[in-house]
């Protein structure tokens, strides 16, 4: 997207994530085939997370407008992290009411962050901290799942199910691929049904692995 360099969203530099959103209506009315599109956001990366929203979502104020982070307040770290959240929860939205323009399609949205963000809990700021040191604020993050009715029913999803396995279990980055691969019905031998997060939410099995 920095490379396409929309003005509407970019300054030669850095996008916000409404870029990833042009065009995608054009692409979802040309889809003939079984499709997986992946949009890779910037999210609420910092440690310049001011730049991660366009200034009609800085809501929350005072915001800390710099990369400096550890010169501003807590508050205004919070505050701006905060409004990248709220612009995220826009572009998810937007994408799943592309989604629901098409009740045809077997469609569906799974979001999961790739990792979590310090913001001056205990004086620490970011990530990366290795994995056994890292604070709970790095290592626990979100993860959505929309689907709409036509997926629920030809891919043989209980979401109430899923809805109370959400609420008793915790998953991990390793669950992700395996949940797809189940999902859109792939044949591999890399496909590893423990890690699926629909096994015990599904009405009928939709294939069996190689």
């Amino acid at each position: 997207m920095v490379k396409i360099n929309n003005p509407k969203y970019c300054n030669g530099k850095y996008c916000h994530d409404e870029a990833l959103l042009e065009g995608l209506p054009e692409i979802l009315d040309s889809i003939k085939e079984n499709t997986a599109i992946v949009l890779h956001t910037m999210g609420s990366h910092g440690p310049t997370y001011f730049n991660r929203y366009p200034d009609n979502f800085r809501k929350f104020r005072p915001t800390c407008d710099t990369a400096g982070i550890q010169n501003c307040t807590q508050e205004q770290v919070v505050n701006t992290y905060d409004n990248t959240i709220l612009y995220t929860d826009y572009i998810l939205s937007s994408v799943i009411d592309m989604l629901k323009k098409y009740p045809e399609y077997e469609a569906g949205l799974i979001y999961v962050s790739d990792h979590g963000e310090s913001l001056g809990e205990n004086n620490v700021y970011l990530h990366g901290f290795p994995y056994k040191l890292a604070p709970k604020e790095q290592t626990q993050v979100p993860m959505i799942l929309w689907m709409n009715e036509t997926m629920k029913r030809w891919d043989y999803v209980d979401y109430d199910c899923m809805r109370k396995e959400a609420a008793q279990n915790t998953y991990t980055h390793d669950n992700l691929f395996h949940s797809i691969i189940g999902l859109l019905e792939v044949k591999t031998h890399t496909y590893d049904r423990e890690y699926d997060i629909f096994k015990n939410c599904r009405t009928k099995e939709l294939f069996s692995p190689p």
